[in-house]
């Protein structure tokens, strides 16, 4: 069986986008939050162009490597220019979640709209991914599925900063939720804090 994961970057006060996202502009004024991808010496074995530390690099393959297919909320979508029509990871299906019609979605070969809830989408990155794991991008989107018990494991890529205001990675949740610490990577610019949710 497949796990659920969403593995972003975020500040430590907890915003994975800055003030002023739109479209081209997804990280807004907090562009910063994703420096570790490209100040290393390391390329990436999954994402062309991605240099990074050594640890980092250890981290994101690890983690890029077990992606199957990728489920995101509008807002990243709009804001990442509808990934050109593909997506963020450059063999994994894109699974986008929307309750608006998404025209470039519904035509292109490697994207799948889903226009009836965060359990329907993630059913559907499921069933494209196989035998591997569903990644989530968005913190709403992530919010959500955290809501309905579908996330398995939460990863921060937390960059040493404060943003002060921006998007949140998590938004407002009915209760707690108890995390269990699998594993920490501390890295040039980043610290790598990976959780497993506890059910």
């Amino acid at each position: 069986m497949n796990k659920v994961f969403s593995a972003l970057a975020v500040s430590v006060d907890g915003y994975i986008a800055g003030r002023g996202t739109a479209p081209g502009s997804g990280l807004g004024d907090a562009g910063f939050l994703f420096d570790w991808y490209f100040d290393g010496d390391t390329p990436s074995k999954s994402l062309d162009g991605f240099r990074l530390s050594e640890p980092s690099a250890r981290v994101f393959d690890a983690l890029a490597a077990r992606v199957g297919a990728i489920v995101a909320g509008r807002k990243t979508y709009d804001d990442s220019e509808e990934f050109g029509g593909g997506g963020p990871h450059p063999t994994a299906p894109l699974v986008v979640l929307s309750h608006r019609p998404a025209p470039r979605a519904e035509q292109s070969a490697r994207q799948t709209l889903v226009t009836t809830g965060i359990k329907d989408a993630i059913a559907a990155a499921q069933e494209l991914a196989g035998d591997k794991d569903v990644a989530l991008q968005g913190g709403g989107m992530v919010t959500e599925a955290l809501q309905a018990g579908l996330i398995d494991e939460i990863v921060l890529h937390q960059v040493p900063v404060l943003v002060g205001g921006g998007r949140p990675y998590f938004q407002q949740l009915p209760g707690h939720v108890r995390l269990r610490l699998l594993g920490a990577t501390p890295a040039p610019g980043v610290t790598h804090l990976h959780f497993e949710v506890v059910r």
